[in-house]
């Protein structure tokens, strides 16, 4: 851990920092001596506020005085263990050879109430925004990729003492059913369906291989880089570091935008082949899972309408869970 209790470098820094941090809602937020406090704080000619994103964490862009371009998080002195297995998430996946941004250090502010994670910055243009100006070949040949590089990732094994995925799912869904069961405002036919599902079809998680996962393998998280090559950044679900494969291929139910050819292209990448019946009944699962969790917590989501959106898409993907091949999987589309 790195030695960042210099006196004098926040002296130094001491005037200029006002002018170096955009006045946003978030920058005014910080507690301004911690940024202080990061190591080579007076080498940093510009720090941009981060916004995007849905943690809570505060993230920024970092130039240096020679050019170098970094990502910083910083995360509330509670979230210290998480935060440090999050980090080690990252090397992990750096090291096996995953483009990720270069892990560079991890250590407390010294004013004692934040901890950081300094990393390498990658420049480009998620996924996200670059899908919509895409025909649907090129997004399928996307698909393809990020479904080559999550297998990748996915050869990460688990350590062999981790408790079965099945009984850490159960857990999870216990909680949402408790939830769900303790309003009654919002109890309807739409929720006893996925109960009922999700009760009845339980078995097909049955005894799940466990590897290294994302966490959150979501179209934001997958960067578009410079010669064509695609970047992954966000390991920072702690909580899945390490669980079914599959679940990696559970997000597109919460983003706002569904590419279909993109979706079949990242599963077939995956597989390098058609998918087998088996993981169709565990995503479909995963959906009815989502679905629950969208109808009970919503604003979660940024308010009922959006989860409400999500709940009726899974509907309609499903035929009501009658379906386990979602709609929206094109079986016949092919590329050279």
């Amino acid at each position: 851990m790195p030695n960042i209790n210099s006196e004098k470098k926040q002296d130094n820094c001491q005037g200029n920092f006002v002018q170096k941090v955009k006045t946003t809602a978030q920058a005014e937020d910080l507690v301004c001596s911690d940024l202080q406090c990061l190591p080579s704080y007076a080498d940093y000619v510009k720090i941009e506020p981060i916004s995007k994103g849905l943690s809570g964490d505060q993230k920024y862009r970092l130039e240096t005085t020679d050019g170098k371009v970094m990502f910083l998080r910083l995360a509330d002195l509670t979230e210290l263990d998480r935060k440090k297995a999050e980090y080690e998430m990252m090397e992990k996946a750096y090291n096996h050879g995953i483009l990720t941004p270069q892990p560079i250090e991890f250590g407390l502010c010294a004013c004692g109430q934040h901890c950081y994670s300094l990393s390498g910055w990658l420049e480009g243009k998620d996924a996200e925004a670059a899908l919509p100006f895409m025909t649907e070949t090129e997004q399928y040949a996307l698909g393809l990729k990020t479904g080559e590089i999550l297998r990748k990732i996915h050869r990460m094994q688990a350590p062999k003492n981790i408790k079965p995925w099945e009984l850490r799912f159960e857990s999870k869904l216990a909680n949402w059913q408790a939830q769900y069961h303790s309003k009654p405002e919002i109890h309807s036919d739409i929720g006893r369906i996925l109960l009922s599902y999700l009760d009845e079809n339980k078995d097909v998680l049955g005894s799940r291989r466990q590897t290294f996962i994302h966490g959150d393998y979501n179209t934001e998280n997958i960067m578009l880089l410079a010669n064509d090559e695609i970047g992954i950044i966000d390991f920072n679900c702690f909580n899945t570091s390490y669980g079914d494969p599959w679940w990696d291929l559970n997000n597109m139910a919460w983003m706002p935008i569904m590419y279909p050819h993109f979706y079949t292209g990242q599963i077939n990448g995956y597989f390098n082949r058609l998918p087998l019946i088996e993981f169709w009944q565990v995503l479909t699962y995963y959906l009815a899972f989502d679905a629950l969790a969208a109808l009970t917590d919503p604003y979660e989501l940024n308010g009922l309408e959006d989860g409400t959106d999500i709940v009726n898409n899974i509907l309609n993907w499903t035929n009501n869970f009658n379906s386990i091949v979602p709609t929206w999987y094109l079986r016949d589309f092919h590329i050279n």
